[in-house]
């Protein structure tokens, strides 16, 4: 062999060796296609040919592939771009718009309010109760609501739901929630305690059971049959130490609140959010937007939509004739708070599948922040992402890789005409679909 040749031959070897290599490269690094199937492939169900709506940007993907296995996403992107697994189950989606599951931030699964449905639930056991929370939570996430948070319950209820539910036991959404609430004598709530070193107590305990966040009352309330919305009960000292305690023991702490003095008195001590906000002024909702504290408006409640719940209930007149005081100014504060885009998250205090002019206590919620100032994607943002962002949650309220699978599905665009959700015909929660009107996950 020449040197001419020599060279020739190992060059050729060279070549081919170092193609092989790209090539073994480029096979190591292929994405998994279709006849990469294997066995596990059996717990991946592929949503296929539906809008996604992506709830931070407010951008769409058309015929989209959503990839879930087990209880999350795996993968999401138009068609062409992401491989389904051959055996996947495939559920079709055409002509249906995809959003994250709702989220629902004020609610009381036991809900009694004054009237007749109230007085006949007074001798109602913790069992009975709990069992009434049970088929309430079932309800409420087959009208869409993924995750909730229980704001106020009786005698632990709160707690033995969750882990039944966490456990797969029964049925229902995500549960966060804050235990009883926690009151000075007399004041709006069940869990009362005096002084300082008594309510911290009471936080430690709630804590002790699995509170993700404390509540207390800091004024009256509209179903009181004393004191005022717009009193201030609490001594600085109770509220500086309760607040304290909690975020020491890394629990955000809420306040039932409709009154500016109260407010003031408790954003100075670092409280991190409000329920209601009936009579808050524009120095209030200022320091709330500087603070970052968080409003879960309850707007549904005190506007007329309302009153064909009351009724049902038995309501008395006394009842009716404090909700009709307070609209007006209730409205106000959720309109002004939108102006200056205090973080809200979107809660009812309304059971979330209520009844409520012509669809859901939920919807109507979402419905009243468009007509108070809203866009319908930042009305969408507040029972989605918005409410994941206040209780610190990055694996709820988006659709992408890693996130579980909380979807549901609608047959016309939210983000151009909030009152869409009303149509709500498909809720799956973690992979399992608890509703599909369609039926189209059994072809």
């Amino acid at each position: 062999m020449t040197r001419n040749q020599f060279w020739q031959t190992a060059f050729r070897r060279m070549y081919l060796l170092v193609t092989c290599c790209l090539l073994a490269g480029l096979i190591g690094a292929r994405p998994v296609l279709a006849e990469d199937a294997n066995a596990n492939d059996s717990d991946v169900t592929v949503l296929t040919g539906g809008t996604l709506i992506d709830v931070t940007s407010g951008e769409t993907i058309a015929d989209a592939v959503v990839i879930i296995r087990g209880e999350r996403v795996e993968a999401v992107g138009p068609a062409g771009t992401v491989a389904i697994p051959a055996n996947a189950t495939i559920i079709p989606m055409d002509g249906r718009w995809l959003v994250p599951g709702l989220m629902n931030m004020h609610v009381h699964l036991g809900l009694k309010l004054p009237g007749a449905a109230g007085a006949a639930l007074v001798d109602e056991t913790d069992v009975e109760e709990v069992l009434r929370m049970a088929a309430n939570a079932r309800r409420s996430l087959e009208s869409g609501v993924t995750t909730l948070r229980l704001i106020g319950e009786d005698h632990g209820t709160d707690f033995a739901l969750k882990k039944a539910i966490d456990s797969g036991q029964i049925t229902g959404p995500r549960i966060e929630t804050a235990g009883e609430v926690i009151v000075p004598t007399g004041g709006h709530g069940s869990l009362e305690a005096d002084g300082p070193y008594a309510l911290a107590a009471a936080a430690r305990e709630q804590i002790k059971h699995g509170a993700t966040w404390i509540k207390i009352a800091i004024s009256g309330g509209i179903s009181d049959t004393h004191g005022a919305i717009s009193a201030a009960p609490m001594t600085d000292e109770e509220m500086k130490t309760l607040i304290e305690v909690a975020h020491r023991n890394n629990v955000k702490v809420t306040a039932h609140n409709g009154s500016s003095p109260a407010a003031k008195q408790s954003l100075a001590f670092g409280i991190d959010g409000f329920e209601h906000g009936y009579h808050l002024d524009d120095e209030v909702l200022r320091e709330m937007k500087r603070q970052g504290t968080w409003l879960v408006p309850t707007i549904v409640v005190t506007q007329p939509g309302a009153m064909e719940f009351y009724r049902k209930i038995g309501s008395p007149e006394w009842y009716l004739q404090r909700v009709a005081e307070t609209g007006e100014d209730h409205w106000k504060t959720l309109q002004d708070a939108i102006a200056l885009k205090v973080n809200i998250a979107l809660g009812t205090d309304q059971f979330p599948f209520e009844p409520n002019s012509g669809t859901t206590a939920t919807i109507r919620e979402a419905e009243l922040y468009v007509k108070a100032g809203m866009t319908p994607l930042e009305a969408v943002q507040s029972a989605t992402v918005e409410p994941a962002r206040m209780m610190g949650r990055d694996d709820i309220g988006k659709i992408e890789a890693g996130y579980y699978a909380d979807i549901v599905a609608l047959p016309a665009n939210p983000l151009e005409d909030i009152s869409a959700l009303r149509s709500i015909d498909f809720v799956m929660k973690g992979g399992e679909i608890v509703r599909d009107d369609r039926g189209m996950s059994a072809r």
